[in-house]
């Protein structure tokens, strides 16, 4: 969304790809420099009559030079853009989105779109001021400060690499979600990902250590080390985890973060076993927000007759091992690339509600969804012909 080469230039990001600057003008559209027409007032306008008219003319020039200057000139801000949609039940130059094999598989038909944006200026290109004049006429594009989506200082490469990584996870996480949801088995396992400076887990724990419990109590996902964090309400925790093959257990305090938000301070990756492959043919996408739609597609092609029963849906959302959906950047704009390509309903994560109220395309439904079990009911309700006004809907 099974690792992606992540998006460079021209390639779309379902939540930060970027295309290349086009010479301050954006494809289909002219840039600051105008049109023929002008360049023959330029050239009647110099032919000097006198040594007055003639510094009059370059004076004009100057102007006129300058204000392109002006207009080309690269702004602060970022460009939000619709991008492509690919059916994740579908093909992607000639290969299957998702491929699975050794386990007994169903067609599939209908379409279940993962939606994509595009995102102008930042590290892979430039904003012009008239560029973004022009997308503040229109309603398909957001308008965002660059420090907002990119942080100070970084460069083409990490935002490529951490496209492709957030792709890896977030095609892991959905096989995950989708197995869990059809009880099929398979082995999860927490690994410390990174620790924070001067944190209540520095010196205590290192990145790769497997977390096997926290207070006593077995732990396999985020989700549950942050209910016992929380729990303790900053009282000492017993860790039990594995490093090298040996147990080690220890005791960490979590810290308040503010406001009574007690932490451990580290960040955790999952590590997966499971019973069968699940290959992702979606080279050209990058970033996190494909989970939901890619797992939907997984449960689709598991399990017999067909989950959308020919319709066209689109979505996204982030996914966890756990089911859970999470919000995405870019709504807006897949909204209206979803509708642009036949959807007609839309699933978007709950957490994005305050960005879809008043924002919905014509012709298109939006359901709230914040489990995979959730997005799975109101796609199987819609196939069979429930009215979508009757779902979850996002209100202000």
């Amino acid at each position: 969304m099974s690792s992606s080469v992540p998006p460079t230039a021209g390639i779309p990001a379902d939540d930060g790809g970027a295309r290349p600057p086009e010479d301050g003008a954006r494809a289909g559209r002219p840039g600051p420099g105008g049109g023929g027409s002008r360049g023959d007032g330029f050239r009647r306008r110099l032919k000097p009559r006198t040594g007055r008219g003639l510094v009059g003319a370059v004076a004009a020039v100057a102007a006129v030079v300058l204000g392109g200057i002006v207009w080309a000139a690269p702004v602060p801000y970022v460009v939000e853009l619709p991008g492509p949609v690919y059916n994740t039940l579908g093909t992607d130059s000639g290969k299957d989105v998702i491929t699975i094999k050794g386990r007994q598989t169903y067609p599939a038909q209908g379409a279940l779109d993962l939606t994509t944006v595009y995102v102008e200026g930042g590290p892979n290109s430039n904003v012009s001021l008239l560029g973004l004049l022009r997308s503040a006429l229109d309603p398909s594009q957001s308008i965002l400060p660059v420090d907002a989506v990119y942080p100070k200082g970084v460069t083409t490469q990490t935002v490529s690499q951490e496209n492709a990584q957030e792709m890896q996870s977030s095609q892991d996480n959905a096989v995950a979600a989708a197995l869990k949801t059809l009880s099929i088995p398979f082995q999860q396992q927490l690994k410390i990902a990174s620790l924070v400076e001067n944190s209540a887990s520095a010196g205590k724990l290192q990145p790769q250590d497997t977390i096997l419990s926290v207070g006593g109590q077995k732990v396999e996902s985020l989700t549950a080390i942050q209910g016992l964090v929380a729990a303790s309400k900053g009282k000492p925790l017993a860790v039990v985890f594995e490093r090298n093959g040996t147990q080690h257990t220890v005791s960490i305090t979590p810290r308040d973060s503010g406001g009574g938000h007690y932490l451990l301070g580290f960040t955790v990756a999952y590590s997966f076993s499971f019973p069968f492959t699940v290959d992702f043919a979606l080279d050209r996408v990058g970033g996190p927000s494909a989970g939901m739609m890619f797992a939907l597609g997984i449960i689709d092609k598991l399990t017999p007759g067909n989950l959308t029963n020919g319709k066209q849906i689109a979505g996204t959302g982030t996914i966890s091992p756990d089911g859970s959906v999470g919000e995405i950047g870019g709504i807006v704009q897949k909204m209206e690339g979803a509708r642009s390509q036949g959807a007609t309903l839309f699933l978007a994560p709950a957490g994005n509600c305050g960005d879809v109220v008043g924002r919905v395309p014509s012709g298109l439904s939006v359901v709230k969804v914040d489990t995979l079990d959730a997005a799975r009911h109101a796609v199987e309700a819609y196939a069979q012909g429930t009215d979508p006004a009757t779902l979850p809907q996002c209100t202000k």
